[in-house]
């Protein structure tokens, strides 16, 4: 099997989706299946459609450059489409990011989304598709596990992590909670930590304040703390709060987007009118959840394994898919002799400095 996935994966602290790669990536590798991350190759098996938008620096290739592919080089490729993302995340009140991705989608054979809920958006804002599976999310737990160097306290540590500035992530919690920590009844009880990027004007005055962390370092930090708090809204499929799970922290967490299904039987959830009530809940009933989280079952080896199941799956199935895609017009000779040409100048700007090109443009 060979596989494409259409990612420009990253170094360091660079939210869910990276992660996601290279989560997928090492698995496919250990089952001995050749991995790709453009269209080059003629005899691709499966194309993973991850961010068709090419202006984002995390796509290496978009729904444009498939149907490319497709039409002149390799129509025996079956693609896939993950979708992980949402308008409602953007506050994006036109469903332009939504209805983009409904667009891209025409390309796939196949959609995966990573929550039910992202799949109801995408439903409400004009996806029809049978063809779709949900694969939620995980982390590795070779990374994150529980690692309790302390013992036991009656004062609780909160602690949540986000790599995005998005106020979305929940900023409005995380302020009122440092002002709760201004009153004794509160500080006797519990303290928090935030690491990552904070809005601009954003700052905490009785909160434990860190930049972004990634790797060992963001690992070692969140398993010193005993609870896992997520206010963020609008959440397709969050990598954070499954991070702080599996490092066995029980979750408080609020009653949006996609958290219920990554979070329900594994904490305590919240509204923004209840949230203090629920704290205090979290505290009363937190013996209880701790011993639950052995058996969180969000992880990458399960994710993974879920996509490869998936891929035998469609390429079992592939004469029968191939035979239900929309016939296009065959690719004259021209077309795909123009194609060629344009892979090799592609190939060209990338091992050339963009100094040296516009240099040469100027001429």
């Amino acid at each position: 099997m060979k596989v494409s996935l259409g990612m420009n994966l990253k170094e360091g602290a660079w939210g869910g989706g990276n992660q996601f790669g290279k989560a997928l990536v090492q698995f496919l590798k250990k089952k001995n299946i050749e991995v790709s991350f453009d269209l080059k190759a003629s005899d691709l098996d499966i194309c993973l459609l991850v961010e068709p938008d090419s202006r984002l620096g995390i796509s290496a290739y978009s729904n444009k450059n498939i149907q490319r592919y497709l039409s002149f080089r390799n129509s025996n490729c079956i693609v896939v489409h993950r979708i992980n993302n949402t308008s409602e995340a953007r506050n994006d009140q036109l469903k332009r990011f939504n209805k983009y991705r409904i667009a891209a989608n025409k390309v796939a054979d196949h959609t995966v989304f990573v929550s039910q809920w992202v799949h109801d958006i995408y439903v409400e804002s004009g996806f029809i598709s049978k063809d779709y599976s949900i694969i939620q999310n995980g982390a590795p737990q070779e990374l994150w596990f529980p690692n309790k160097q302390s013992e036991p306290s009656s004062k609780k540590s909160l602690v949540t992590h986000h790599w995005s500035d998005n106020p979305l992530k929940g900023f409005d919690i995380y302020i009122r909670l440092d002002e709760m920590l201004k009153l004794k009844k509160w500080s006797d009880k519990i303290s928090f930590t935030y690491i990552g990027n904070l809005p601009e004007g954003i700052h905490f005055e009785t909160s434990n304040y860190y930049g972004p962390m990634s790797g060992n370092q963001l690992v070692k930090e969140i398993q010193r703390h005993d609870i896992y708090l997520t206010a963020s809204r609008n959440e397709a499929g969050p990598m954070h709060c499954i991070e702080g799970a599996l490092c066995g922290s029980p979750l408080l967490f609020i009653k949006s987007g996609s958290l219920p299904e990554y979070c329900n039987g594994f904490g305590v959830s919240f509204t923004l009118d209840t949230f203090e009530e629920k704290l205090e809940e979290m505290l009363d009933t937190y013996d209880y959840w701790v011993k639950k989280m052995s058996s969180y079952p969000h992880t990458s080896e399960k994710m993974c394994n879920e996509y490869y199941i998936l891929f035998q799956k469609l390429l079992d199935n592939r004469e029968h898919i191939l035979s239900q895609r929309k016939p296009t017009a065959k690719a004259s000779l021209v077309e795909k002799t123009s194609y060629k040409i344009n892979e090799v100048k592609d190939s060209f700007k990338k091992l050339v400095p963009n100094s040296v090109l516009r240099r040469f443009g100027s001429r």
